[in-house]
Protein backbone atom coordinates (compact mmCIF):
# COMPACT_ATOMS: atom_id res chain seq x y z
CA UNK A 1 0.00 0.00 0.00
CA UNK A 2 1.21 3.48 -0.76
CA UNK A 3 1.65 6.14 1.92
CA UNK A 4 -1.21 8.22 0.49
CA UNK A 5 -3.70 5.36 0.83
CA UNK A 6 -2.65 4.65 4.44
CA UNK A 7 -3.15 8.25 5.52
CA UNK A 8 -6.49 8.45 3.67
CA UNK A 9 -7.89 5.36 5.42
CA UNK A 10 -6.74 6.64 8.84
CA UNK A 11 -8.44 10.00 8.23
CA UNK A 12 -11.72 8.33 7.24
CA UNK A 13 -11.73 6.10 10.34
CA UNK A 14 -11.17 8.98 12.77
CA UNK A 15 -13.90 11.21 11.29
CA UNK A 16 -16.56 8.48 11.43
CA UNK A 17 -16.03 7.74 15.11
CA UNK A 18 -16.18 11.35 16.36
CA UNK A 19 -19.56 12.42 14.93
CA UNK A 20 -22.02 9.88 16.49
CA UNK A 21 -20.68 10.25 20.03
CA UNK A 22 -21.61 13.95 20.19
CA UNK A 23 -25.14 13.33 18.84
CA UNK A 24 -25.78 10.48 21.30
CA UNK A 25 -24.70 12.62 24.25
CA UNK A 26 -27.20 15.36 23.33
CA UNK A 27 -30.11 12.88 23.06
CA UNK A 28 -29.51 11.25 26.46
CA UNK A 29 -29.36 14.62 28.25
CA UNK A 30 -32.70 15.67 26.74
CA UNK A 31 -34.41 12.38 27.73
CA UNK A 32 -33.16 12.48 31.32
CA UNK A 33 -34.66 15.94 31.86
CA UNK A 34 -38.07 14.90 30.50
CA UNK A 35 -38.27 11.56 32.32
CA UNK A 36 -37.15 12.62 35.80
CA UNK A 37 -40.67 12.50 37.32
CA UNK A 38 -42.04 9.62 35.23
CA UNK A 39 -43.52 6.29 36.32
CA UNK A 40 -41.24 3.50 35.10
CA UNK A 41 -42.02 -0.11 34.25
CA UNK A 42 -40.45 -2.90 32.20
CA UNK A 43 -42.51 -4.91 29.74
CA UNK A 44 -41.50 -8.16 28.07
CA UNK A 45 -42.81 -10.29 25.19
CA UNK A 46 -40.94 -13.03 23.29
CA UNK A 47 -37.35 -11.73 22.96
CA UNK A 48 -38.32 -8.05 23.27
CA UNK A 49 -37.79 -5.90 26.35
CA UNK A 50 -39.39 -2.45 26.67
CA UNK A 51 -38.47 0.19 29.23
CA UNK A 52 -41.58 2.37 29.53
CA UNK A 53 -41.79 5.84 31.10
CA UNK A 54 -45.28 7.20 31.75
CA UNK A 55 -45.80 10.95 32.26
CA UNK A 56 -49.06 12.89 32.69
CA UNK A 57 -49.58 14.67 29.36
CA UNK A 58 -51.51 14.81 26.10
CA UNK A 59 -51.28 11.20 24.94
CA UNK A 60 -48.11 11.30 22.84
CA UNK A 61 -46.39 7.94 22.38
CA UNK A 62 -42.69 7.96 21.45
CA UNK A 63 -40.75 4.75 20.90
CA UNK A 64 -36.94 4.88 20.58
CA UNK A 65 -37.24 8.61 19.86
CA UNK A 66 -39.69 8.08 16.98
CA UNK A 67 -43.48 8.75 17.07
CA UNK A 68 -45.57 5.59 17.34
CA UNK A 69 -47.22 5.95 13.90
CA UNK A 70 -43.78 6.01 12.24
CA UNK A 71 -42.16 3.26 14.35
CA UNK A 72 -45.14 0.85 14.15
CA UNK A 73 -46.61 1.54 10.71
CA UNK A 74 -49.19 -1.28 10.86
CA UNK A 75 -52.46 -0.13 12.45
CA UNK A 76 -52.79 -3.46 14.31
CA UNK A 77 -49.58 -2.80 16.24
CA UNK A 78 -50.73 0.74 17.07
CA UNK A 79 -54.02 -0.70 18.39
CA UNK A 80 -52.12 -3.17 20.60
CA UNK A 81 -50.23 -0.31 22.24
CA UNK A 82 -53.45 1.70 22.79
CA UNK A 83 -55.34 -1.19 24.45
CA UNK A 84 -54.35 -0.47 28.09
CA UNK A 85 -55.54 3.13 27.76
CA UNK A 86 -58.83 1.99 26.20
CA UNK A 87 -59.59 -0.53 28.94
CA UNK A 88 -58.86 1.99 31.72
CA UNK A 89 -60.49 4.94 29.84
CA UNK A 90 -57.29 7.00 30.03
CA UNK A 91 -56.87 7.93 26.34
CA UNK A 92 -54.85 11.14 26.08
CA UNK A 93 -54.08 11.31 29.80
CA UNK A 94 -50.45 10.13 29.67
CA UNK A 95 -47.41 10.57 27.45
CA UNK A 96 -45.40 7.40 26.85
CA UNK A 97 -41.65 7.25 26.20
CA UNK A 98 -40.46 3.71 25.50
CA UNK A 99 -37.05 2.22 24.74
CA UNK A 100 -37.45 -1.17 23.06
CA UNK A 101 -34.76 -3.72 22.25
CA UNK A 102 -34.75 -7.19 20.74
CA UNK A 103 -37.22 -9.30 18.81
CA UNK A 104 -39.48 -8.27 15.96
CA UNK A 105 -42.14 -5.60 15.65
CA UNK A 106 -44.98 -7.77 16.98
CA UNK A 107 -43.00 -8.76 20.07
CA UNK A 108 -41.93 -5.17 20.62
CA UNK A 109 -45.54 -3.96 20.46
CA UNK A 110 -46.52 -6.61 23.02
CA UNK A 111 -43.63 -5.59 25.27
CA UNK A 112 -44.65 -1.92 25.14
CA UNK A 113 -48.26 -2.88 25.94
CA UNK A 114 -47.10 -4.91 28.95
CA UNK A 115 -44.88 -2.05 30.12
CA UNK A 116 -47.66 0.54 29.75
CA UNK A 117 -50.04 -1.67 31.74
CA UNK A 118 -47.54 -2.12 34.58
CA UNK A 119 -46.74 1.61 34.64
CA UNK A 120 -50.47 2.51 34.70
CA UNK A 121 -50.93 0.16 37.64
CA UNK A 122 -48.04 1.84 39.49
CA UNK A 123 -49.36 5.34 38.74
CA UNK A 124 -52.97 4.53 39.67
CA UNK A 125 -53.32 1.36 41.80
CA UNK A 126 -57.13 1.38 41.47
CA UNK A 127 -56.75 0.44 37.77
CA UNK A 128 -55.25 -2.95 38.68
CA UNK A 129 -58.61 -4.75 38.62
CA UNK A 130 -59.47 -3.65 35.06
CA UNK A 131 -55.97 -4.35 33.73
CA UNK A 132 -55.79 -7.76 35.42
CA UNK A 133 -59.24 -8.76 34.07
CA UNK A 134 -58.10 -7.88 30.53
CA UNK A 135 -54.93 -9.97 31.02
CA UNK A 136 -52.51 -7.09 30.42
CA UNK A 137 -50.48 -7.53 33.62
CA UNK A 138 -49.57 -11.15 32.86
CA UNK A 139 -46.31 -11.60 30.97
CA UNK A 140 -46.86 -13.72 27.86
CA UNK A 141 -43.97 -16.17 28.29
CA UNK A 142 -44.29 -17.98 24.96
CA UNK A 143 -40.99 -18.00 23.10
CA UNK A 144 -39.73 -19.80 20.01
CA UNK A 145 -38.67 -23.38 20.75
CA UNK A 146 -35.02 -24.11 20.08
CA UNK A 147 -33.84 -26.38 17.26
CA UNK A 148 -33.02 -29.89 18.41
CA UNK A 149 -30.13 -32.04 17.25
CA UNK A 150 -31.05 -34.43 14.42
CA UNK A 151 -34.14 -32.42 13.44
CA UNK A 152 -34.65 -29.95 10.61
CA UNK A 153 -36.40 -27.45 12.90
CA UNK A 154 -37.61 -27.59 16.49
CA UNK A 155 -40.15 -30.39 15.83
CA UNK A 156 -39.72 -31.23 12.14
CA UNK A 157 -37.97 -34.58 11.85
CA UNK A 158 -36.15 -36.06 8.88
CA UNK A 159 -38.20 -37.88 6.26
CA UNK A 160 -38.55 -41.60 6.95
CA UNK A 161 -36.55 -43.81 4.60
CA UNK A 162 -37.28 -47.53 4.54
CA UNK A 163 -34.02 -48.28 2.69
Amino acid sequence: MTEAKKTATKAVKTTKKAAPAKAAAKKTVAKEVKLSNATYATGKRKDSVARVYLIAGKGEVVINGIPVNEYFRRPVLQMIIAQPFGVTKREGAYDVHAIVMGGGLSGQAGAVKHGISKALEKAEPELRKALKAAGFLTRDSRVVERKHFGHHKARRSTQFSKR
